[in-house]
C-alpha cells in the first residue's frame, strides 16, 4: 500500500502555507549548497548495516530478513506513519545536507517536487535494469539530464471493490461480471447507479468525496499545472466541472458517507456497513481486508468509471549524502526486481511495476479469498492495460491536491461550507502558491 496520499484526514489551510515556505527554504538551500556528486561509499567494503525509510506498508519486512541472510548486511527500517511525514522528513534532510537514510522511499505524487533537487540523489541508471519497468513508470523518475533517480516499486491500476451483500439487498446485481457491465461507463453512470442504490439501502454508495476525487483527477491529463510551470488548478474547467459534479453527487444526492479517508471514523465504517463501493488500486485490497476483518461480502469487479486510472505507486531513491551509496543501490535494485515485487504483491497486494512480474504466473493466477476468491491478479493486470492517461504533475501537485480535497471535505465531511464558498477558499489557497 505504498501508494498515493496515505495521510489521515483533512489538513488545516495554514498547513499549505507552511509547506510551501518549507519547500522554498529547501530550494534556497539547494541553490547555495549543491551536492558534489561524489559517493563516499563507492569503493568501501560492504557496510554492516543500511538504513531504509518507507511509509505505511511496502511489504518489505520479510524481504529485509531475506536480504540480511543473503548478504550479512543488517537493515535498519524506519517506517514512517504517513507519506506526508516521510516527505517532510526527507525534505528537511536534503535541505540540511544530512539525516537522510541510505534509501528513501518517495511517493509518486511528490516525486516531482524532489526532481527539482535531483542532483541530491544518486543516478541509478544501469544496463542491468534497462527495460525492467513499465515505460511510463520508468520515465517519471528520469530528470532533465537523463538521470534515473528512483527505482519503481508498485503501481496502482484501479478496479472497483464493492459489497455484494449490500448490492443484493438494494436489488443490484452481485456477480462481478454483471457489476462490471453495470458500472461500465463514465462517472455520471457511476453516480446514477449510486442514486439507485441509496434509494434502496441505508448504506452510502461511497465513503467520501476525497476517495472519489483521486479517481476523477487521475484521468485529467493536465490538471493543476502546465508543463512550463503555470498553475491552472483554479481556472481549469476540467477541475471545476469535476468538483461540482462530485459535490452534487456526494451532498445533494446523498451518495457519500461523509467520511475523510484514513480517519478513525472511516476505518470504523468498514465494520458497520458504512458504504458499498471503494475505488481499488491493488494496495487498497489489503487496507479493506484489514479494516473489514470478519465482514463478508466484499468483491472486486474489472471496471472503473471513466475507463482506466492509476492511483499511487512509489520509488526507492538513494540520497547522495549517504555513506553507503553503492551498497544502497544494490539493495534498492534487489528490492525492486521482479522476483521481489512478486513477493511484495503476495504479502500485501502491492501491484508490480516490472514487466516480468506483471506477466508472471504468480500475478496472473493470483486470487484473493477475502474478495470472494476474485482473480485479483488478472483483474488488476487488465486495469493496468486500461490506463491511458498519466496526469502531468508539477512541483505543486501534492499541495494543490491536498487543498482541493480539503475543499471537498469542508462541504462533505465537516459541513462548514457550501460548494461555492469552499471553492473560493481553494482559489485563495492556490493563489498563495503562485
Amino acid at each position: 500500500m505504498s501508494t498515493t496520499d496515505h495521510t489521515p484526514g483533512p489538513r488545516p489551510r495554514r498547513h499549505l502555507a507552511a509547506a510551501a515556505a518549507a519547500a522554498a527554504a529547501l530550494m534556497l538551500s539547494a541553490c547555495g549548497n549543491e551536492a558534489d556528486g561524489e559517493t563516499s561509499g563507492s569503493e568501501a567494503e560492504a557496510p554492516e548495516s543500511l538504513t531504509v525509510t518507507t511509509f505505511n506498508e511496502f511489504g518489505y519486512e520479510e524481504l529485509f530478513e531475506e536480504y540480511e541472510e543473503l548478504t550479512g548486511i543488517r537493515i535498519e527500517h524506519n517506517k514512517v506513519d504517513t507519506a506526508e511525514n516521510a516527505r517532510d522528513a526527507l525534505r528537511n534532510s536534503l535541505g540540511a545536507g544530512t539525516g537522510a537514510s541510505d534509501i528513501e522511499a518517495v511517493e509518486v505524487d511528490w516525486l516531482v517536487e524532489f526532481m527539482q533537487y535531483s542532483d541530491r540523489f544518486e543516478d541509478l541508471s544501469d544496463p542491468e535494469v534497462e527495460g525492467r519497468w513499465l515505460d511510463w513508470k520508468y520515465q517519471d523518475a528520469v530528470d532533465e539530464d537523463g538521470r534515473l533517480i528512483g527505482y519503481g516499486t508498485d503501481v496502482g491500476p484501479q478496479a472497483l471493490c464493492y459489497r455484494a451483500d449490500l448490492f443484493e439487498e438494494a436489488g443490484l446485481p452481485t456477480d462481478r461480471e454483471e457489476v462490471a457491465e453495470l458500472l461500465d461507463g463514465d462517472w455520471e453512470n457511476y453516480f446514477e447507479v449510486g442514486r439507485e442504490f441509496v434509494a434502496n439501502s441505508e448504506a452510502a454508495w461511497y465513503s467520501g468525496s476525497d476517495n472519489i476525487w483521486q479517481g476523477m483527477i487521475n484521468q485529467v491529463e493536465v490538471p493543476y499545472e502546465t508543463e512550463d510551470g503555470e498553475i491552472i488548478a483554479d481556472t481549469n474547467p476540467e477541475v471545476k466541472d469535476r468538483y461540482d459534479a462530485l459535490v452534487t453527487a456526494s451532498v445533494d444526492d446523498g451518495l457519500s458517507a461523509g467520511l475523510s479517508q484514513w480517519s478513525g471514523d472511516w476505518t470504523d465504517a468498514f465494520q458497520r456497513d458504512g458504504f458499498a463501493t471503494m475505488l481499488c488500486p491493488g494496495w487498497m485490497l489489503g487496507v479493506i481486508e484489514g479494516n473489514a476483518d470478519g465482514v463478508e461480502g466484499w468483491d472486486i469487479a474489472d471496471v472503473f468509471p471513466g475507463g482506466g486510472g492509476n492511483w499511487g505507486g512509489s520509488y526507492l531513491t538513494v540520497p547522495s549524502q549517504g555513506e553507503n551509496v553503492e551498497a544502497a543501490k544494490e539493495l534498492a535494485a534487489w528490492l525492486t526486481a521482479p522476483e521481489q515485487q512478486i513477493k511484495a504483491f503476495e504479502a500485501i497486494g502491492a501491484f508490480p511495476s516490472t514487466v516480468e512480474a506483471l506477466e508472471s504466473e504468480e500475478v496472473q493466477s493470483a486470487t484473493d479469498e477475502f474478495f470472494n476468491d476474485a482473480p485479483v491478479g488478472e483483474i488488476l493486470a487488465n486495469r493496468a492495460e486500461a490506463v491511458e492517461i498519466q496526469p502531468l504533475k508539477g512541483p505543486n501537485y501534492l499541495l494543490i491536491n491536498v487543498a482541493i480535497q480539503d475543499a471537498l471535505n469542508r462541504v462533505d465531511v465537516d459541513g462548514v461550507d457550501d460548494a461555492e464558498s469552499s471553492w473560493e477558499k481553494f482559489v485563495d489557497d492556490v493563489e498563495a502558491m503562485r
